[in-house]
């Protein structure tokens, strides 16, 4: 089992997405919601940069489950499918706010998420899991 601080503690996932869903009923996370507006040509010249390099960060940060499992968010095969950060990922979460405060300044809700089941796991590895969530 992981580190805990005692068999009484369970883990927490965190996850940010915006808290309507989109055309297929999914929710996305912050990272696609601050993609989006940069593909709709929304950003500013600082916000751009901000989510290149912090994209590129993440990239070399830790593994994209897709280069593991090309089938990971395949919408026939796990449908929802949605990745959550471990707690021992603080490092990932800690570059968050900038994307949220991009996302704030185009009235894009997004929110933090917490929970110890979300869906059934479908990848992990040291940082995250992938699930597809409870029907």
């Amino acid at each position: 089992m992981g580190m805990t601080d005692g068999d009484s503690e369970t883990v927490q996932y965190v996850r940010f997405q915006s808290p309507h869903p989109n055309r297929r009923g999914h929710f996305t996370g912050v990272f696609g919601l601050v993609n989006t507006l940069a593909r709709k040509g929304r950003l500013s010249d600082e916000q751009e940069s901000f989510r290149r390099i912090n994209n590129s960060w993440y990239d070399a940060a830790y593994t994209n489950p897709s280069t593991v499992d090309a089938t990971v968010y395949d919408h026939e095969i796990n449908p929802g499918a949605a990745a959550w950060f471990k707690p021992s990922a603080a490092h990932l979460i800690a570059r968050v706010p900038g994307y949220l405060e991009i996302l704030a300044a185009h009235g894009v809700d997004c929110r933090m998420m917490r929970s110890a089941d979300p869906g059934r796991v479908i990848y992990e590895d040291d940082v995250q899991v992938v699930v597809v969530p409870y029907a």
